[in-house]
């Protein structure tokens, strides 16, 4: 067991980069708009995802390169759309995660500098840690992280609980007008994240295997899956607190980034005492840099392996150039749209989940397939859970689509 501990990193990295604007934000949303009333949403798509994320370490491990090489004997349209799509979301989402991390960052330190400031402070030590430290760094760093938020949200939970003199209910709830379906989708669209985070996932699954012994498929899985248990684990968490703290309240949430940080964080702290400002602040804090420093490692790096296969040779659109053009992308959308957190966060979940379709069709097919050895093929039951992922999957975004 000892040995299985020493090879977590990817998983944990993946967790990191789910735990996030999915369960901080619209987690929290979910339990202040709907009780435990979406718990079946949460459980059901993660269920569903499970294989379509899995894949990415399994294939990876097996034939030692990434998803985007096997994207690439497919067909080259396949890796072009993943371009494409990556390219028209990476900026959203690398803003609407580092906008909420630096109105964190202004609610827990005070207004001491600005929401600008902050976000481009907390850019820049992500940089620093990425460049400098490498893949090495993160996936020590990581560990830390997780460890941090996780026993600080379950502190937070507990102490919710054993405050809480109210009767909760377990009743589930089908959303049924327009503003409740879109939030629905929205919820399921980053929960536990979108699903090309599996292609990140493959490529931190190969680093991983260069820089340690004995990372074979069978330690990818169990790592995957260690990190993957414990985002539906803290998802329920943040639902959980919504619950307890905000449903009923009255409360209505801001789209800025610091009004709505300050608002989570002060209603814990009047709910629960002055004692929850710390811990609530470590947790959410903690949950948004890891997200934001895993995001700005990944979407460059699946970048410069994209532009590699597609071009056929080095060249000049490298790891650096990207994680330069996604920061100065960043901070450019945040002058504009500072204001519209939740319209950004909006936009980009469901962008995610009516492209989650694609990458599950084509991580299906890619492990199912002849690029893939049979001995790591899925197993029977791994096999009905994707064909019901899938459908389930389409279903969902055919129904949202029909009620625009």
């Amino acid at each position: 067991m000892l040995n299985k501990l020493k090879t977590l990193g990817p998983g944990l990295i993946f967790a990191g980069a789910c735990i996030g604007v999915s369960h901080l934000v619209q987690s929290t949303r979910a339990g202040a708009d709907f009780g435990l009333g979406l718990i079946w949403a949460l459980l059901l798509v993660n269920l569903f995802k499970y294989p379509f994320f899995q894949y990415g370490s399994r294939y990876a491990t097996a034939t030692g390169e990434s998803l985007l090489d096997g994207y690439k004997k497919l067909g080259r349209g396949i890796l072009v759309a993943y371009f494409i799509i990556s390219f028209a979301t990476m900026f959203t989402v690398q803003t609407a995660v580092t906008i909420v991390t630096a109105g964190l960052a202004s609610s827990i330190f005070g207004n001491i500098i600005s929401l600008k400031s902050w976000t481009i402070i907390i850019l820049i030590i992500c940089l620093i840690i990425l460049i400098l430290g490498k893949y090495r760094l993160l996936d020590r760093l990581i560990k830390v992280i997780i460890i941090t938020l996780t026993l600080s949200t379950l502190t937070a939970v507990i102490m919710a609980l054993t405050k809480n003199s109210t009767p909760i209910s377990l009743q589930q709830v089908l959303p049924k007008n327009k503003i409740e379906i879109a939030f629905l989708i929205a919820f399921m669209g980053w929960m536990p994240g979108p699903l090309d985070i599996s292609v990140w996932q493959s490529l931190w699954s190969l680093e991983k295997q260069n820089t340690t012994k004995n990372y074979n498929t069978k330690s990818a899985i169990f790592d995957f899956n260690v990190g993957y248990i414990g985002t539906v684990i803290l998802g329920i968490g943040f639902v959980l607190l919504g619950t307890l703290i905000m449903f009923n309240s009255g409360e209505t949430f801001s789209n800025s980034a610091t009004i709505f940080s300050g608002q989570l964080i002060n209603m814990y702290t009047t709910s629960l005492g002055n004692w929850a400002y710390i811990i609530i602040g470590i947790a959410a804090f903690t949950t948004m840099f890891s997200t934001t420093l895993t995001t700005l490692d990944a979407a460059p790096r699946a970048m410069d392996k994209t532009t590699q296969l597609l071009l056929k040779k080095s060249n000049m659109f490298n790891y650096r150039f990207w994680i330069g053009i996604l920061s100065i992308g960043t901070v450019c959308i945040f002058l504009f749209f500072a204001a519209e957190m939740g319209f950004l966060i909006k936009v980009a979940t469901i962008l995610s989940f009516i492209t989650a379709p694609f990458f599950a069709i084509v991580n299906y097919k890619l492990i199912s397939g002849k690029h893939t050895p049979k001995a790591y093929h899925p197993s029977k039951s791994l096999h009905i859970l994707s064909i019901s992922g899938i459908i389930f999957l389409i279903g969902f975004s055919l129904w949202y689509i029909t009620t625009l």
